[in-house]
């Protein structure tokens, strides 16, 4: 049956920024799939939380706090989950991040540590990992990305510039691990999370962001913890190297920071 390649019995997955919000939906989604999980976020209770879900669906999770701002942290979950399950299949680079700011409040720093945190970090789980998916039987990687890596908008200058790294070295990524390991990203429009609070609490401004995107809604965690499954499982088998926009049909930015001409 179809469904049956969406299944992921038997594998482990480890979930960067689980804590809430896409990577909280991506780290169940996987587990209802059949993974374990490797959870990895900087705040604790909120990790306990997602680990909960995670056993009401059957199967382990495995909590790991600390701070992912830093790769080395970021690489040594790798060496986590394969002391917790004797395996790693799966890798999803969720945490990353970046306020809105102006470009002349932007420094050459501000993009050196967007830089770091969105794609230094993802880079250090995913070499780590390799080696453990390679004495196995490979495995697949899904990379977070933005829709402002693939548009522009005025305040996104670093974070914009970050994601857009971050779906290029899928790419690369994904020649230098093939065969054997598959490496994929989604890139989210505008997301339903906390990260979000500013516009969805407000009612005017959240109906020009909706009115501003094809499909007149904004997305919510579980849109894309759906295509995160996809290049997950078996169901993906045959993508490598691919950016899934997962963006309510974005061609240009639907939030307006209203920052004044220069």
């Amino acid at each position: 049956m179809i469904l049956d390649l969406f299944r992921l019995d038997g594998r482990v997955a480890v979930v960067t920024g689980a804590g809430r919000g896409i990577g909280a939906a991506s780290a169940v989604a996987l587990a209802e799939a059949g993974a374990d999980v490797v959870l990895a976020a900087r705040a604790e209770p909120d990790l306990l939380a997602v680990a909960e879900r995670v056993r009401r669906a059957g199967r382990r999770a495995h909590v790991v706090p600390g701070d992912l701002a830093d790769p080395e942290a970021a690489a040594a979950l790798a060496t986590r989950a394969d002391a917790e399950f004797g395996r790693i299949d799966v890798v999803v680079n969720n945490v990353g991040g970046g306020l809105p700011r102006a470009l002349a409040r932007t420094t050459p720093e501000s993009l050196v540590k967007a830089f770091r945190f969105n794609v230094s970090t993802a880079h250090a789980l995913t070499r780590a990992a390799a080696g453990v998916m390679l004495r196995g039987g490979g495995g697949a990687v899904v990379n977070v990305s933005s829709v402002v890596g693939r548009v522009a908008g005025r305040g996104f200058l670093a974070y914009g510039t970050a994601k857009a790294a971050v779906a290029h070295y899928t790419r690369l990524a994904a020649a230098d691990l093939s065969p054997r390991i598959r490496v994929n990203a989604v890139a989210p429009g505008t997301v339903r999370t906390s990260a979000l609070d500013a516009v969805v609490g407000e009612d005017a401004l959240r109906t020009r962001v909706e009115q501003a995107t094809p499909l007149r809604r904004i997305g919510t965690p579980l849109d894309v913890a759906a295509a995160v499954l996809y290049l997950a499982s078996d169901a993906g088998a045959y993508l490598t190297g691919k950016v899934i926009e997962v963006d309510g049909g974005l061609q240009a930015l639907n939030i307006d920071l209203g920052l004044p001409d220069p």
